[in-house]
């Protein structure tokens, strides 16, 4: 037999006894044999099996000295799953039946971080991020010596940035789908509540670009007064933004205000 296959048929082997020793244990009425083999599992980081015997013994153990460490283990094992749902529902029962535990800070942070690995990208709801935000945020507030602080204003600022994006996305969707009323007022309330936005400078250049649709397509009546509000943006884009990447687009559109400006003023 080659090498190859011996090692393979070794291998087999290996998990074929590693597999039937693991369930022997499962059946095992040997909770403190059951417990030592799920703390080997969680070290070598194999948490599956390590948080199927956690959850056996789990009701063993309560009241007991090692069901502080247990309940931690098996929180965290849910965390490593990446089954973060489950993760901060073990973390906050850790925290409620522990309060005086040296793990109880770091419990308090796993919940938050949870709802960090939850918060999905910008464009769908972010109700999760906002969860996390304001968990972060108590964390920050009650913790703000802890060795987690870093990370954890790493982590907020983040996901404000994700919320960011969300909100100016929704401005430029405006403007694709021709709604620019909704469009310029998305952009003012997003600039309002993002005041040093690095999309500050883009979500201008949309305001300016639907406030240019709305003013050159206006009734004669209004069309003077907003080619003029026009101008106004267009000075003020450019006194902030004197190297903006807008500039040629901008000018374009400025030449054909200007023309409509001076014809105007020709009539009148």
């Amino acid at each position: 037999m080659k090498t190859s296959n011996l090692i393979f048929v070794s291998f087999l082997l290996a998990f074929i006894f590693s597999c039937n020793e693991y369930q022997n244990l499962l059946k095992s009425d040997n909770n403190s044999e059951k417990f030592r083999a799920a703390e080997n599992f969680y070290n070598s980081g194999d948490y599956k099996r390590a948080n199927r015997l956690f959850e056996d013994v789990i009701p063993f153990y309560r009241g007991k000295p090692q069901a502080e460490r247990l309940i931690f283990f098996y929180a965290n094992s849910y965390y490593n799953l990446k089954m973060y749902y489950l993760a901060a529902s073990q973390f906050e029962n850790f925290i409620k039946s522990y309060p005086k535990s040296e793990k109880f800070e770091e419990a308090n942070f796993m919940i938050a971080k949870c709802y960090y690995m939850l918060s999905p990208i910008h464009s769908l709801d972010q109700k999760d991020t906002n969860t996390a935000i304001e968990k972060l945020q108590i964390f920050i507030n009650n913790y703000p010596k802890s060795i987690y602080i870093e990370e954890a204003n790493n982590l907020i600022s983040e996901l404000q940035e994700k919320l960011e994006k969300k909100d100016f996305e929704i401005s430029k969707q405006y403007y694709t789908i021709r709604d620019y009323q909704a469009a310029i007022r998305s952009v003012d309330n997003f600039i309002g509540e993002f005041a040093g936005t690095k999309y500050r400078e883009e979500a201008l250049y949309y305001k300016f670009l639907s406030s240019y649709e709305i003013a050159v397509n206006s009734i004669q009546s209004k069309k003077l007064d907003r080619l003029k509000q026009l101008k106004l943006l267009y000075s003020s884009i450019v006194k902030y933004y004197p190297e903006t990447i807008f500039i040629d687009q901008l000018s374009s559109k400025m030449d054909i205000v200007e023309k409509e400006i001076n014809t105007f003023e020709q009539i009148n």
